[in-house]
């Protein structure tokens, strides 16, 4: 496993602090100007990259009704999967601006295809990475004329099981990606956290040998953050305007100051991370003369005995050590100590240690 993958000059791994995609999908309501200002949010916040989602209504279904194409529960009930991805589907005639928009607000900007028209547009646009959907994992031709373009590939695996995960990462690898980051992820929408089983995410790093991420469909960022703990060293979220703005993916989105605080916690999570240490911090250094030591509390005249009376351990910190107490007692003091004097061990007659 690389140490590392790269896009747009951004080092993404365990050694650098997490990457953030703010997934815009279907937030945009059908208004490019909505589009537009979730990217500038997405900016401000600090996220490193938006996400579109390349289909059309025609590319990922087709237009029929019958009982297998018809919706039941959930956010999207009542609806057929052609009516659903007709509302939601980004225009294709969109990409182009919203690419360009992305380079002015420096941002990166990729994408999800969904069929192999949406790879050769996003190929026309320079997509500088690729993200394969958790729905789409199976579909290993798929993935397949993706790696096939050397881009950097990140894979969502929602619903999928070991095997289906292996024939992925194998197919991408097969292909010439060279550069792969696979995502745990629990596709309900919204997912509870509780079956998240983020400890999925550095069994999925060992396993299948590859840097792995989260793409967290919560309605908070406890799970995102954590995961960063668990080896997460990217993190996907849907970003709305307005978590209840009526559009398929609103309910379950990160308003701009969530993703904001988002970016600043899973960084603050990562950077508290570390390495293995038992040395002294900085922090810690100043505050090292407040710990305990052997302190005389009572005045004590030469040739006089150490007690329990006359010796304690308390704060500061300039005397001996507490685990000589149990030595010192019964021990004889060769000066005249003042109370409030920290114990040295000159101030002790034939002191050994």
């Amino acid at each position: 496993m690389k140490p590392y993958i790269t896009i747009e000059n951004r080092k993404i791994g365990l050694d650098h602090p997490p990457y953030i995609i703010a997934e815009l999908s279907a937030n945009h309501n059908g208004d490019i100007n909505r589009a537009y200002q979730i990217m500038e949010e997405a900016k401000k916040a600090g996220a490193d990259a938006i996400k579109l989602q390349t289909y059309t209504h025609d590319t990922i279904t087709m237009d029929c009704d019958s009982e297998e194409f018809q919706i039941h529960g959930g956010l999207w009930d009542g609806q057929t999967l052609y009516e659903l991805y007709k509302g939601a589907h980004m225009p294709w005639e969109w990409h182009k601006p919203l690419f360009e928009k992305a380079k002015q607000l420096g941002i990166t900007i990729f994408s999800s295809p969904f069929d192999f028209s949406a790879v050769d547009l996003l190929e026309e646009l320079d997509a500088p990475a690729y993200k394969i959907a958790s729905f789409e994992l199976i579909d290993l031709p798929l993935i397949k004329r993706v790696a096939q373009t050397g881009k950097p590939m990140i894979m969502s695996t929602g619903m999928a099981n070991q095997t289906e995960i292996q024939e992925a990462v194998d197919c991408a690898r097969e292909n010439g990606c060279k550069e792969l980051v696979v995502l745990h992820c629990v596709s309900g929408y919204p997912a509870p956290a509780e079956q998240y089983n983020l400890r999925t995410i550095a069994d999925i790093s060992e396993r299948f040998n590859v840097l792995s991420g989260l793409s967290d469909h919560t309605i908070d960022n406890a799970t995102a953050v954590a995961s960063v703990v668990l080896g997460a060293c990217l993190i996907e979220k849907h970003v709305t305007m307005d978590r209840s703005g009526g559009g398929a993916d609103d309910s379950f989105s990160l308003e701009p100051h969530e993703l904001a605080q988002l970016c600043q916690d899973s960084k603050t999570a990562w950077q508290a991370l570390g390495r293995i240490n038992y040395e002294r911090t900085e922090a810690e250094k100043g505050n090292a003369k407040f710990r305990r030591s052997l302190y005389v509390v009572k005045d004590i005249k030469a040739g006089e005995k150490f007690t329990a009376e006359n010796v304690r351990s308390i704060r500061p910190g300039f005397g001996m050590a507490p685990k000589l107490y149990d030595k010192v007692l019964g021990e004889t003091a060769n000066v005249d100590i003042f109370s409030g004097t920290g114990l040295k061990k000159e101030m002790i007659k034939d002191w050994l240690l």
